[in-house]
């Protein structure tokens, strides 16, 4: 991976993305929010048939949601991961619920038409069944088996690789794409793949697709290549994601991941809301067609014509949009002090001598450094490390609910190890500091701002979630300079949180 470097004079660079398409220029997309129907008892050994006879009513509900896409017109659709077996096992107990699976480069296989090639493909049979009989693009995510010998240095000592999988069916129900997740989340029965697979499979109403699985949108590998160095403007997205507000909810980091990068995100979640699980969707760079449900145990079908984007974007320097945002730079008063990790102690000092207080609280499992929104408007900013914060807003409604300026520039070390760098405007708990950082999914404040930092990443993911965990989006996005900029006037809900999320792969 190429390090990372900004030049001093840059301008901001917008992208306006050309959507063309090889059969038309829309095609229709699908992703079903699974509820699923998991083992009471997941740690325990069973057999084949038990596995499979659990298996199998996860199986006919996803059956009535492909018959269901296919009436709507959809020609690919997005299971969940774990959508079929469940969570929890241990090593030993999931092997009942593994599909062997042939090496990526084996011979070209249909197993609604060719059952009879292998052992313990049940799943994989109906699955592709499901494919040809709708004659559409199914995507599914499977336990899988690959036996390996003892002369494979990273062979497991039992003999056998166990693979997060997704699998890939095209129209005619062949098995065309296999991907095996990367970064495992406490995933005890599976293994890390020896080699990252970089997975892409191509179809005639959208060309070619990316694929990755839930925890790999955090990290360079395979997501980022997929999409830098392959130049994947069409992803599937499986996952079985528990909602962490106020900075990695999916919905919120789902469309930040899709606006970005500039691509299509089809994204279809596990529905357990008493696990907080919930959140799937369709997301273009510019709309969002997305189910997020903490009340009902009901899955949920989403279906969305979308414009196919090409494998090549248009550059807009000096466009309309990016003329605003510099215009908007010349109504905010931002000659503020750059800080550096260096001079951080005389900043700090700088805004305890103009009463900002600043204090620490928890947010994310990481110590971040925050400040308080005191005023009706005003400008104010904060630093940790080599990040600084700067955030110019005006209040526009007369609620006493807390907000608070945070900032986090450091290796996140809970439930995963990655490098963070976050400018993040959030909706504190109550009225006391120390409840800045908790999930909040309730607001009223409306405020107007400006947010911006000095990253040292390329890789800024913006954030914008209201009251009752809503989509909203920026009004302008882009770098000026070595500063990322997000601007928002006006909006139909309270402000939960207004992020930039910076990923620093290099120093994870």
């Amino acid at each position: 991976m190429a390090n990372v470097t900004f030049g001093t004079s840059c301008i901001l660079v917008l992208f306006c993305y050309q959507v063309l398409s090889v059969d038309g220029e829309h095609f229709v997309a699908a992703v079903y929010e699974h509820h699923v129907i998991l083992n009471p008892n997941p740690t325990a050994t069973t057999d084949r048939q038990s596995a499979l006879q659990l298996m199998n009513k996860n199986l006919d509900i996803y059956e009535q949601q492909v018959i269901a896409a296919a009436q709507q017109g959809a020609q690919i659709i997005i299971f969940p991961e774990d959508g079929i077996q469940g969570f929890n096992f241990t090593r030993t107990s999931i092997y009942p619920y593994l599909e062997f699976i042939p090496y990526p480069d084996s011979a070209t296989w249909n197993p609604c038409r060719e059952a009879y090639l292998f052992n313990d493909t049940e799943v994989l049979h109906r699955l592709s069944c499901m494919a040809l009989k709708n004659q559409l693009f199914l995507v599914a995510n499977v336990g899988t088996k690959q036996f390996c010998k003892h002369n494979d240095p990273f062979c497991p000592p039992d003999g056998r690789y166990q693979f997060n999988t997704n699998v890939v069916f095209n129209d005619n129900g062949t098995l065309i794409a296999i991907y095996r997740k990367q970064n495992l989340y406490f995933e005890y029965a599976f293994n890390t793949p020896p080699e990252t697979d970089h997975i892409i499979f191509y179809t005639p109403f959208a060309g070619k697709f990316g694929i990755f699985t839930c925890f790999d949108i955090l990290f360079y590998e395979p997501a980022v290549s997929l999409i830098k160095q392959y130049n994947v403007k069409q992803i599937v997205y499986p996952t079985a994601w528990m909602n962490q507000l106020p900075l990695l909810s999916a919905v919120e980091f789902q469309r930040a991941f899709a606006t970005a990068f500039g691509i299509n995100l089809l994204a279809a979640n596990i529905h357990h809301p008493d696990l907080g699980m919930t959140g799937s969707g369709i997301y273009t760079p510019l709309k969002s067609f997305i189910s997020y449900d903490m009340e009902s145990v009901n899955g949920k079908l989403i279906v969305a014509e979308i414009p196919v984007i090409l494998d090549h974007e248009i550059q807009m320097e000096n466009s309309v949009i990016s003329n605003n945002i510099l215009e908007s730079f010349s109504r905010y008063h931002m000659d503020m002090l750059v800080c550096h990790k260096e001079d951080q102690k005389d900043c700090n000092e700088i805004a305890e001598g103009a009463a900002l207080p600043i204090f620490y609280s928890e947010m994310m499992y990481d110590n971040f450094t925050l400040a308080p929104i005191m005023e009706a408007e005003g400008n104010i900013h904060i630093c940790s490390n080599t990040l600084c914060c700067y955030l110019s807003y005006q209040r526009l409604d007369l609620s006493n609910e807390l907000y608070a300026l945070g900032v986090f520039d450091d290796l996140h070390t809970v439930h995963g190890t990655y490098y963070v760098q976050a400018c993040v405007l959030v909706k504190c708990g109550g009225i006391n500091y120390s409840t800045c950082g908790q999930e909040v999914t309730q607001a009223t404040g409306l405020i107007d701002f400006q947010l911006q930092g000095n990253f040292s990443t390329a890789f800024v993911f913006p954030l914008l979630l209201r009251s009752d965990v809503t989509l909203d989006f920026a009004d302008s996005l882009g770098w000026r300079s070595n500063y990322y900029v997000m601007q928002k006037k006006g909006g139909s809900s309270g402000l939960i949180t207004a992020g930039l999320y910076g990923r620093w792969y290099e120093k994870d």
